[in-house]
This record gives structure tokens, sequence and C-alpha cells, in this order.
């Protein structure tokens, strides 16, 4: 894909994924987070990660495959939104706790549906409408 390509895809991309991963994080983020922060989380952490995943990776790694891509993009995205969470509202005492594995699984799991539904859009060429 062009950089005007990625550009046009980029607003419509967004909304989906806090469309998805918002309501995950609500319900799968721990209970020590107020349900504000939990929504804020939906729209900050995929504000902070879905740039480099939708402009900056596809140009960067255009030698590899959709694939290798993909492999990438997916596991940088729920590394980078587990280590900005745990920097924004992590505290010592939570470390190695049920909390702050769950907080890791939601944001995981929150990632894994975004990238599962669209895939989905993308099979039936949903995306394809901004064209």
């Amino acid at each position: 894909m062009s950089p005007t390509e990625l550009w046009r895809f980029f607003p419509l991309g967004y909304l989906f994924s806090i469309l998805i991963e918002t309501p995950v994080l609500l319900i799968g983020l721990s209970t020590r987070h107020p349900i504000r922060r939990r929504l804020w989380a939906g729209i900050w952490l995929t504000a902070c990660t879905y740039p480099i995943v939708v402009l900056v990776l596809p140009l960067a790694l255009t030698n590899l495959s959709r694939t290798g891509y993909l492999v990438v993009a997916e596991v940088f995205a729920p590394v980078a939104e587990c280590v900005l969470f745990w920097l924004a509202y992590g505290e010592s005492a939570q470390v190695g706790k049920a909390s702050m594995w769950r907080d890791f699984g939601a944001i995981v799991l929150a990632n894994l549906a975004s990238f599962l539904g669209g895939e989905i859009l993308n099979a039936y060429g949903w995306f394809g409408l901004l064209g």
C-alpha cells in the first residue's frame, strides 16, 4: 500500500479498533481501575500504537511478507500497550499479582479481538469501500 492509501485507511481503522478494543478493556481490566480509566485506555492505548502499526511498519517492513508484517505488528501493539499501561497505572504492590496479569491479558485480548475483526472485514473487502 502507498502512504496515501495508508492515510486514507487510518481513520476508519482507528475507529474500528477502538470500537472493538474499548468494550474488551471495560470488561477485562481489573476492577482496581475506575470505569473512566478503562474507557480512556481503549482510546489512549490504541492512539499510541495504531499509527506505528498502520503508518510506519507497513513502509518499514516492505521486504517482509504480509505474514511477517502481521507477526511484528501484532506482537508490537499489545507489548507496547502493556508497557504504556503499566508505566501510567502500575503500582509496585501489584507486580506479579492477579490484577497485573488480568490487565495485561485484557490488553492482549483486546488487540487480538480487533486484529481478528479486521481480518474478517478484510476478507470480505469491507475496508475496500474507501478506495
